[in-house]
């Protein structure tokens, strides 16, 4: 993460509201009882009921009900000292319906009984229908199943909210003093964590109640050449992940080691930050790159910023269609490119596939936020644009008959609108390891970690760095290498992949802060990978020439 995303972030976690209790049918229910999944489900059901009968009473031909309760922690920590502890907690309600043909959508932080929420509803109508005056094709909405009363919980082994806040503070300054022990000259360390309670209702007749979990360890080391000046740094390799705190208790057989240690299941953040220190001490004195054409081996903690900006958001249906344009504009994956069914997004080996069922994902939900049943699907096989990423409202564009189930809301007090599922590159089919990949390669580079990137407006041409590079001559890992970047666009890159490990290799990355949207959401989305490899991909020097 960025300092700007970072800095905004701890300015968002202080701004918590303290909300009242939300009392109910004549008694007082304290928040914790109401949105608490497993407890109280008929109240909400109720409350929901409540909402949804006054929208469809008040003219709304559909409508939705979302009661959301949603906890933040996040523990900062530099060298010996903890910086900050912020916990956050926001709870309420957000009732969408169409009217008229149009969308309308009202929130309500103090919704106290059925009174309370039938007046969000009669609201939220009352804006689609004063919408309606402006519409020029009213909304159509993909056929949807009603599930009735169902829920999910994600498969967490250790709710890391229990967690005594001493053992995650004891974690961090443990990992602070591994870092100084081994030649860190500065480090930070900061755990986030992010429990989602959601219970969605429908006029189609789902009443969904959900429990979220995220997690997400990252550190910073920095080392100093006393005698340049010059710095270098290392981040976490860490993926943020739809766990709990089991994620940091680490079994050694999850663990597959090579030139740095990658974890596919637990998180060692001792092992890691040890490494990281003498890692960017390292790279003080590591050879410049020389610009030129090389082969690339992108470890999937690089990767999946790769594909994250050049094929997760490019095939979000909104942007193709230019409904949206934020956060670097449009897409370049036009719905003619789709239409002609021949579209080589990348070489033959290439297959994406959207997923928000991967278990430990970050996107990894049961129902999405329109209450329609998550699923998994192909977005580009054997190389060639086959679908993209669509929601109710969208689906008829593509000739889908249901949504893919990607509708998603960052808060009970925002509209939900599509949002990046799970996107993943398929791991390849034959038995091939990191080290027989790299025994390929005459002349390339191994980059580990992600980096700094741009990307043009249309999702195309882009740069990226990381935060290892590694020279690869006749076969060897030739010694660490710095000042690297690679420049390509999208469909050149992609069709110049020409192996990808087998499933041993297969990582989660992620961003646990993805924005979208204007005013601004953020949602969380993983992205899996194995080490893959990429031939001739134009590489330059980014040192700065003082």
């Amino acid at each position: 993460m960025n300092r700007r995303h970072f800095n905004q972030l701890l300015g968002m976690g202080t701004a918590g509201l303290v909300l009242p209790s939300l009392p109910s049918l004549g008694r007082s229910v304290a928040p914790e009882a109401l949105l608490e999944p497993g407890l109280d489900v008929a109240l909400k059901k109720r409350l929901a009921d409540a909402a949804l009968n006054a929208a469809k009473s008040k003219g709304a031909t559909y409508a939705d009900v979302r009661i959301g309760r949603y906890l933040n922690q996040f523990v900062i920590t530099r060298e010996d000292k903890v910086q900050n502890i912020v916990n956050t907690e926001s709870y309420g309600v957000g009732v969408r319906v169409i009217a008229n043909g149009c969308w309308g959508f009202a929130a309500a932080a103090d919704a106290k009984n059925e009174a309370d929420m039938a007046r969000a509803a009669e609201q939220a109508v009352a804006i689609a229908k004063a919408n309606a005056r402006l519409l020029k094709e009213p909304v159509q909405l993909a056929p949807q199943p009603g599930y009735g009363e169902v829920s999910w919980k994600a498969p967490i082994q250790k709710n890391a909210f229990e967690v005594p806040v001493k053992e995650k503070v004891d974690l961090l300054l443990g990992v602070n003093a591994a870092a100084m022990k081994n030649g860190a000259n500065y480090v930070n360390s900061v755990l986030f964590m992010v429990n989602e309670q959601k219970y969605i209702a429908t006029t189609d007749g789902t009443y969904a109640d959900q429990d979220i979990h995220r997690i997400w360890p990252i550190f910073n080391v920095t080392c100093i050449d006393a005698k340049s000046g010059k710095f270098e740094t290392r981040n976490a390799l860490s993926a943020p992940v739809g766990m709990g705190y089991e994620y940091l208790q680490t079994n050694p057989a999850d663990k597959v080691t090579g030139i740095t240690t990658r974890y596919n299941k637990g998180y060692d953040m001792l092992e890691d930050v040890t490494a990281a220190a003498q890692q960017a001490r390292q790279k003080l004195t590591a050879k410049s790159v020389e610009a030129g054409k090389y082969d690339l081996v992108l470890d999937p903690s690089h990767l999946w910023l790769t594909i994250h900006e050049s094929v997760g958001h490019p095939l979000e249906l909104d942007r193709v269609l230019g409904y949206e344009a934020n956060f670097a504009g449009t897409s370049f994956a036009t719905l003619d490119k789709w239409q002609s069914k021949n579209f080589q997004y990348g070489s033959k080996m290439v297959n994406f596939v959207a997923d928000k069922q991967q278990v430990g994902s970050l996107g990894a939900v049961g129902y999405d936020d329109e209450g329609v049943k998550t699923k998994k699907w192909d977005l580009v096989r054997d190389g060639v644009l086959v679908n993209y990423q669509a929601i109710r409202d969208q689906a008829a564009i593509i000739g889908e008959k249901e949504s893919h189930g990607c509708c998603y809301a960052d808060s009970w007090g925002t509209v939900q609108f599509q949002r990046m599922p799970n996107v993943s590159l398929e791991a390849g089919k034959t038995p091939l390891s990191v080290q027989d990949m790299i025994k390929d390669v005459k002349k390339g580079i191994y980059i580990i970690g992600d980096g700094s990137f741009s990307i043009d407006q249309q999702r195309y041409n882009f740069q990226f760095g990381g935060q290892l590079y590694y020279e690869i001559k006749d076969g060897q890992i030739a010694g660490m290498l710095k000042d690297v970047a690679y420049q390509s666009n999208t469909q050149e890159f992609w069709n110049s992949c020409a192996a990808i490990c087998d499933q041993r290799d297969y990582r989660l990355g992620g961003s646990f802060f993805d924005g979208k949207g204007q005013p601004s959401q953020s949602s969380a989305v993983s992205h899996g990978s194995a080490t893959t490899r990429f031939n001739g991909v134009n590489v330059i020097n980014t040192a700065r020439k003082i």
